[in-house]
């Protein structure tokens, strides 16, 4: 059985859509099948793997609408073992017509369900806010990755985040855990990037990964040209960076780091 995993922040600007393209990229490389969902109306993640939105026949609005099942929507992307349910701008209608739907949380997690075994990871992308598409986000997922920009106001976010898990928990998906936290945009020349680090080890311990995905160019330039970074410059630090931590998630017996 694979493993559901939802990246979320509600803060914007965090990268999210940067570690679900780059992460799951990298994963595949180890010839583990991976599909990534794309939850996010402005369909960042589709457009970073190459997708064409105005081609596609079926997208994750279609599943939400009723006309059709998660797996008819699956398409390849360019890197072997990684596939995407992609999202169109269709899908910010979603949330005004789910609030009509009984349900309605649990529509995603229903669509994962008859597929989840076929994956070894499942990674849902979603938008920086907690409306619905979030909502079905969290409650399908087995656990959550929490990406944190190093700069003062993320660690404000993460008590937002925390308390928002614990809704999560009490009333629609009580196993929901934390995957790993993960420190995006370091600049080692910056004390405050180190500051945020310490502080962020201090209080989740074991949960913070010890992979640090620094700012880099290559990772805003790879999703203007469809691919991630490992396509684009494998040697680059980002690109390196989330091989590390690929390999990080795929080692068992790896210990993280505490404060």
């Amino acid at each position: 059985m694979g493993k559901t995993i939802v990246i979320a922040n509600q803060k914007g600007g965090v990268g999210k859509t940067t570690t679900t393209v780059n992460l799951s990229a990298s994963l595949a490389l180890a010839e583990k099948d991976i599909l990534v969902i794309d939850t996010d109306p402005q369909g960042n993640l589709t457009s970073g793997l190459g997708i064409n939105r105005d081609n596609l026949q079926k997208s994750l609005y279609d599943v939400y609408a009723g006309r059709g099942t998660l797996e008819e929507t699956i398409i390849g992307t360019a890197v072997p073992h990684l596939y995407i349910v992609p999202s169109t701008i269709d899908l910010l209608g979603a949330e005004i017509e789910l609030v009509q739907k009984d349900g309605r949380e649990r529509i995603l997690s229903g669509q994962i369900a008859p597929i989840k075994h076929k994956y070894k990871y499942i990674f849902i992308d979603c938008p920086p806010s907690l409306g619905l598409l979030t909502l079905n986000g969290l409650v399908a997922a087995d656990s959550v990755i929490v990406p944190v920009q190093c700069e003062y106001y993320s660690l404000e976010g993460l008590g937002l985040l925390s308390r928002t898990l614990k809704l999560i928990q009490g009333s629609f998906n009580p196993s929901l855990d934390i995957e790993g936290i993960l420190l995006t945009m370091f600049d080692a020349r910056n004390t405050l990037s180190h500051q945020v680090v310490s502080e962020v080890r201090r209080f989740f311990n074991e949960k913070v990964y010890n992979t640090l995905i620094p700012r880099n160019v290559t990772l805003s330039e790879a999703p203007s040209h469809g691919m991630p970074a490992i396509l684009y410059d494998v040697r680059s630090k980002g690109a390196q960076s989330y091989l590390s931590l690929a390999k990080e998630m795929l080692n068992e017996n790896g210990i993280r780091q505490g404060a």
